[in-house]
């Protein structure tokens, strides 16, 4: 650990609340989030991992202490923004985040550090992705994700599913779809179709460092399950397995194989995979308000929950709109949709890291 010294560190007796940057390796960081029920695969130290490794992100991680005793953290990054300034983010790559604390002191003397933290490193603002909540800090409503229950009876869980959508899986069947699972031996079928189907979208594409990555630090709980239709990959997801929950986090299709129902039967395969090995949760992730992906997650009886991205603004003056509807985005998109797919896999890591 890092020499228990940070500004706003609270003097006292050895039972007195402080602050101070934190070293994931330290096994207190991941007792503490194994313990709480709030915490997320994204406040891991696994995570914190990932994302140092995979981009030139600068770790400040912060918890509070009573004592040697963590009783809140807040995993923070400082994040090198395009085309200019810092800002601190909880977390890059991650859908949810934020504080997490045993109380709403704890939760507000961290807030109250990761802000003195923006104002010494002249950070542009702090993001929080969810978590605790604090009710003076302004946030987007952009966001929601889409969770779950799902049964070990894959009957139950195919009659909840509305009707278009279960047609659609049976159309798949028809088509004679069929699924693998892997990890590493899949990596590179499934980033074929992953890059296509990003780039199609008009966003740059991660580099594969970082879900190589992902599948050496989590190990089994950490997968890959791709599509074929006549010997070929046509779509595939990369899935985090977390405390009885399924995350299908990356994914993507092929284009053509669109009208082979091919997402409605990745995602029911996946599910029951799943169910199979105990997971009750199915966390479909984080959808804009009314794009594609949100209706596609209604369609499959799934209701949003809305996230609250929050924000302590620091030099900023108003809460960053990074999203692909923002207007002066619109160019730059189209402009990538057109773009040759080996150039698009060559510059669009470069890029994305100003995006996380």
């Amino acid at each position: 650990m890092r020499p228990d010294r940070a500004p706003g560190a609270r003097s006292g007796d050895d039972e007195s609340l402080h602050v101070t940057e934190a070293d994931v390796a330290d096994p207190r960081w991941e007792a503490y989030v194994t313990a709480h029920a709030q915490a997320t695969l994204f406040h891991g130290a696994a995570w914190q991992r990932v994302a140092a490794a995979t981009f030139p992100y600068r770790p400040h991680h912060l918890w509070a202490l009573r004592g040697d005793r963590v009783v809140g953290l807040l995993p923070l990054f400082a994040v090198r923004g395009f085309p200019a300034g810092t800002t601190l983010l909880s977390v890059p790559l991650g859908v949810y985040g934020g504080v997490i604390a045993d109380d709403a002191a704890t939760a507000r003397a961290l807030l109250d550090d990761a802000v003195a933290l923006g104002v010494r490193l002249g950070a542009r603002y702090v993001e929080l992705r969810d978590g605790f909540r604090f009710e003076e800090l302004p946030a987007k409503s952009l966001y929601v994700t889409f969770r779950k229950e799902i049964s070990p009876d894959p009957d139950v869980n195919m009659a909840r599913i509305p009707k278009n959508q279960r047609r659609s899986i049976r159309i798949a069947l028809k088509n004679g779809l069929t699924y693998r699972l892997g990890r590493e031996e899949l990596l590179e079928p499934f980033y074929k179709v992953y890059s296509h189907s990003v780039r199609n979208l008009g966003t740059p594409v991660y580099p594969r460092s970082l879900f190589r990555h992902c599948l050496r630090e989590y190990g089994d709980t950490c997968g890959i399950l791709v599509v074929e239709h006549q010997g070929a990959v046509v779509a595939g997801v990369l899935s985090f397995f977390y405390r009885s929950e399924v995350l299908p986090y990356y994914g993507g299709a092929l284009k053509p194989a669109f009208r082979l129902a091919v997402n409605d039967f990745m995602y029911w395969s996946l599910m029951n995979e799943a169910a199979a090995v105990g997971c009750r949760v199915f966390d479909f992730g984080r959808s804009k308000v009314d794009s594609g992906s949100y209706h596609f997650k209604r369609h499959w009886g799934f209701e949003p929950t809305p996230l609250a991205y929050q924000y302590r603004l620091v030099k900023d003056r108003s809460i960053p709109d990074l999203s692909p509807r923002n207007p002066k985005f619109s160019l730059a998109i189209r402009l990538w949709r057109r773009m040759p797919l080996p150039i698009a896999e060559r510059i669009g890591p470069t890029l994305v890291r100003f995006f996380p």
